[in-house]
């Protein structure tokens, strides 16, 4: 059998197919597209015509390379871009229309559970109890546990893209005042939360998404700028804190030319290193274990073992946004 998730990010839409091997998914096939949808959004949130057109052309491009290949079911969700958009329902509206696919708008605990869900797999018993950093474009995801399902799970505004956007300009070096500012949003953010992390006391900590390996590249390249020979299997804090001096002394373009840093990435990699060091700092964590697995294999787990579609739907009901207009508003970015 094979199945497949499509994952409708801040930054891109990511086609993930896979096959049952034991209780495992065996990845077959993946491809991304990348729409930006976060950077091109209204000041609100509201996500324009041509970002809208772009969206769906992505998702009926993905459902067909999933039919060439022969899966049998396709799990499509969107996270914070779409999520928090005050047109999502006109949003979701078209997608449907225009593809006859229903995107599943995830909310962020849930998103926070099956990204720990998919590092308990990965990582296996041995971790003891363990929590999860999941840093996305428009919000970092947080949970912890002993079982399979996390026993407290949270997601909060403190995305790489978010805090790039309301923050930090990407075009000149950071002004240490914005750099202070970002760091005082995030100790807000995280006070209540790190003093349960601290209660629970975890063993071990497991760090996955897209900013954190590429962080774990670059402080693996150490001092010299050169990219490791092995890629290092943790992040420590005092590498965070090396990187986040780094980054902050370079502008986008030059901060595309570290090891590790994708141009794609490049501007808003101060944020995501400002994020995770300040968070496993007030966390009170030395360390944490990087981990390939995250929400789509999250998906495809539950998917796999038998708990099917219904354990995809959301938790609790989302908040209706308020009165629409009867149409998409132009193109906003």
């Amino acid at each position: 059998m094979r199945l497949g998730v499509v994952d409708v990010g801040s930054n891109t839409v990511r086609l993930v197919i896979a096959e049952r091997g034991g209780e495992m998914p065996l990845p077959v096939y993946s491809s991304k597209r990348r729409l930006r949808l976060a950077e091109r959004a209204a000041a609100d949130g509201r996500l324009g015509r041509d970002a809208v057109d772009d969206l769906a052309k992505a998702v009926g491009k993905a459902k067909q390379e999933a039919a060439d290949r022969g899966v049998s079911e396709s799990f499509v969700f969107a996270t914070a871009a779409v999520r928090e958009a005050p047109n999502r329902q006109q949003v979701l509206a078209e997608v449907h229309a225009r593809t006859g696919v229903h995107l599943h708008v995830m909310p962020g605990v849930r998103e926070a559970e099956l990204a720990f869900t998919a590092a308990r797999h990965w990582m296996g018993w041995r971790a003891g109890p363990m929590v999860l950093l999941d840093i996305g474009g428009g919000s970092l995801e947080i949970a912890v546990g002993r079982g399979r399902m996390p026993d407290f799970a949270v997601s909060l505004p403190l995305g790489a893209g978010r805090l790039t956007r309301e923050h930090l300009n990407q075009d000149v070096l950071p002004d240490p005042a914005a750099l202070r500012l970002v760091r005082r949003r995030i100790r807000h953010e995280l006070r209540d939360v790190a003093a349960r992390i601290q209660w629970e006391g975890p063993r071990t900590a497991v760090a996955t998404s897209r900013t954190f390996h590429q962080l774990a590249r670059l402080c693996a390249a150490g001092s010299d700028s050169t990219p490791p020979k092995k890629e290092s299997d943790r992040l420590t804090r005092r590498g965070l804190k090396a990187a986040v001096g780094t980054l902050a002394g370079l502008t986008a373009p030059e901060r595309a030319q570290l090891p590790g840093i994708s141009p794609a990435r490049a501007h808003q990699s101060l944020a995501g290193a400002l994020i995770a060091h300040t968070t496993m700092r007030l966390l009170h964590l030395d360390q944490a274990v990087l981990c390939p697995w995250a929400v789509r294999e999250g998906v495809l787990l539950t998917a796999l073992n038998g708990n099917g579609s219904t354990e995809l739907r959301p938790t609790a009901p989302l908040p209706q946004p308020a009165a629409e207009p009867a149409a998409l508003p132009a193109s906003v970015g």
